[in-house]
């Protein structure tokens, strides 16, 4: 591990050099869902999860579906449905662990996000698993978070990045495809055009 020579191990030797926030930040926390927090919610197709388990190994997961597919309950709880992926559930075994979750909320083309943090519980309740519904097919758990804060994030970020700014994106040439990362990390007795075709049969037929 690389050793550094000035590391901040303290809060005040980080306030030092940062400064504190002001009101005009400080006072922008919710606690409960306003009517702006539920009109981005309602709009975003896309979402980051972190978690930890209960050592404090983190881990961050997207989420996507259509447009509001995460279901606002009431002001203080939401919902968000787990699709089928890789079984691994590294959210779903964290939370049962320690319940403690943050969210980011993004809508492509929207360089504000929406950032919520509080507990979750993992519910079967049929009638909930129903209403996120997709193609007919209801997720089998859904992720139930009861929100502790929120609050809108500024736009800095999303300029420095030109995440929103197709002319700026990066070339994807020389990047490897997800079936050459899986058959080199596990070296798989598979070639990368047989993982490949695994992986886009899975895009195919186990999106819901």
């Amino acid at each position: 591990m690389t050793k550094f020579q000035d590391v901040i191990t303290s809060r005040e030797q980080f306030r030092e050099i940062m400064g504190d926030a002001s009101e005009l930040v400080t006072r922008k926390t919710l606690s409960v869902l306003d009517e702006h927090c539920g009109a981005f919610i309602n709009r975003a197709p896309f979402l980051l999860i972190s978690s930890a388990d209960g050592q404090g190994n983190a881990d961050i997961s997207p989420k996507g579906d259509p447009s509001g597919f995460v279901k606002i309950i009431d002001n203080k709880t939401l919902a968000i449905p787990d699709r089928l992926g890789n079984r691994r559930a590294d959210t779903i075994e964290n939370i049962l662990q320690n319940p403690s979750v943050g969210l980011i909320f993004l809508i492509p083309g929207k360089t504000e996000t929406l950032r919520i943090s509080g507990t979750a519980q993992i519910v079967r309740d049929a009638s909930l698993r129903s209403s996120m519904s997709v193609k007919g097919r209801s997720p089998d758990f859904a992720i139930v978070v009861s929100i502790e804060e929120a609050f809108f994030h500024c736009s800095k970020c999303m300029i420095r990045s030109n995440l929103w700014n197709a002319d700026q994106w990066p070339s994807l040439e020389g990047l490897p495809r997800l079936a050459q990362t899986m058959v080199d990390a596990g070296k798989l007795e598979l070639t990368e055009s047989q993982m490949h075709d695994i992986v886009v049969n899975d895009e195919k037929e186990r999106l819901y």
